[in-house]
């Protein structure tokens, strides 16, 4: 858990996906996370846990539905959302946080 609390500790924007191999959800937004990854470049970061290997993290943080965004800025959850998205809207969510 330490190493989460370095992870959003962090000045730029940091989306993280929840997500597991089995939800077809889940796998359907792997390659919309890697348009939204190359959008935004080095003013964000995009990062995907993996709930099976992440179980304890997974549930401090009450994740439920996959897939499962969250946003952190400066160690603060800043906006969160389950279920699909687009590419362009979470670029433009993410882009309120720059």
């Amino acid at each position: 858990m330490s190493k989460f609390g370095e992870l959003i500790d962090v000045e730029v924007p940091v989306l993280f996906d929840f997500y597991a191999e089995w939800n077809e959800q889940s796998t359907a937004m792997h390659s919309v996370l890697r348009d939204v990854a190359a959008a935004l470049g080095d003013k964000a970061k995009v990062i995907k846990i993996d709930v099976e290997k992440n179980q304890e993290l997974a549930d401090a943080l009450r994740v439920k539905g996959l897939p499962t965004l969250i946003i952190y800025k400066d160690g603060e959850m800043k906006w969160r959302q389950s279920g699909e998205q687009d590419a362009s809207t979470i670029i433009n969510i993410v882009q309120e946080y720059l």
